[in-house]
């Protein structure tokens, strides 16, 4: 017999963080999200009891549920979901196997108010370079993947986070900023609790290029050519956003994946 759509914890998280990752819904009941108020990368909170509300937005998504357990409250979640045209899997094990498979958990409690249709807002200075586009992607990816950015002029920053509510971030005297040698990314990691090992060498990176010190990690220096590569490429800040996000995933993957494959030209045995 088929099985019910489900996807183990190892398998889901080879997907999160990546551009096409599915829709995490956490349906977890009000005492155990209290009791452990964490959530997987990205997860948004919702009521079980108002999914007739919320579940006809998600139709054509693919999206995975996550209960305490992976049973009644995920499985009749998805199936709901797939009623309305979604393609929704549950989290085997729920919440309780991903923790205990010692996999990326982060902190929600700092994050910033949300709009009116469930998005943080975050404003920054125009014409970004590393961490201005670092940081979003670090937050579309592992935060809040609705999240919206807004990209002024630095003298116009502190008016528009008053008049639109927006957060600040990499810019002087907010709390999102640089602290002693490190930079923004390494404080949204601090902040909301992601210590994956990908993200920490990504971090290094991402440290190196924004506070000129190469020497911190020899890709520092090609990360720094590409962002300012991109800065010239797009006179828009938000196309070149757009292009930071694959440039990102792809440091992300490498971080992830690959820092110990090499590449060379088969000088031997060619005729």
């Amino acid at each position: 017999m088929p099985e019910l759509p489900t996807i183990t914890p190892h398998d889901l998280v080879r997907r999160i963080g990546l551009p096409d990752a599915p829709l995490l819904i956490d349906v977890r009941l009000a005492e155990d999200a209290a009791a452990d108020p964490r959530s997987l990368p990205a997860a948004q909170r919702r009521d079980h009891r108002k999914i007739t509300a919320w579940a006809p937005a998600q139709r054509g998504r693919q999206v995975v549920v996550i209960c305490q357990r992976g049973l009644k409250l995920s499985e009749g979640a998805a199936a709901w979901l797939r009623h309305e045209g979604a393609e929704a899997k549950v989290l085997q094990g729920g919440f309780n196997a991903w923790r205990a498979a010692g996999l990326p958990l982060f902190r929600d409690a700092p994050l910033p108010p949300r709009d009116a249709v469930g998005r943080t807002l975050w404003v920054t200075r125009a014409r970004p370079k590393v961490d201005r586009i670092a940081c979003p992607w670090l937050i579309r990816r592992f935060i809040d993947r609705d999240a919206v950015f807004l990209f002024v002029a630095a003298s116009e920053v502190a008016a528009v986070t008053t008049h639109y509510g927006a957060t600040p971030f990499d810019i002087d005297g907010v709390f999102w900023s640089h602290r002693g040698d490190t930079c923004t990314f390494d404080t949204l990691l601090a902040e909301f609790g992601l210590t994956s090992p990908a993200l920490q060498r990504l971090a290094l990176l991402v440290r190196g290029a924004d506070t000129a010190r190469p020497d911190l990690a020899p890709e520092a220096a090609g990360l720094l050519a590409a962002s300012l590569g991109l800065s010239r490429l797009h006179g828009d800040d938000l196309a070149q956003f757009d292009a930071g996000l694959s440039l990102y995933d792809a440091f992300y993957l490498w971080c992830r994946d690959a820092t110990g494959e090499t590449h060379d030209w088969p000088t031997q045995g060619v005729a």
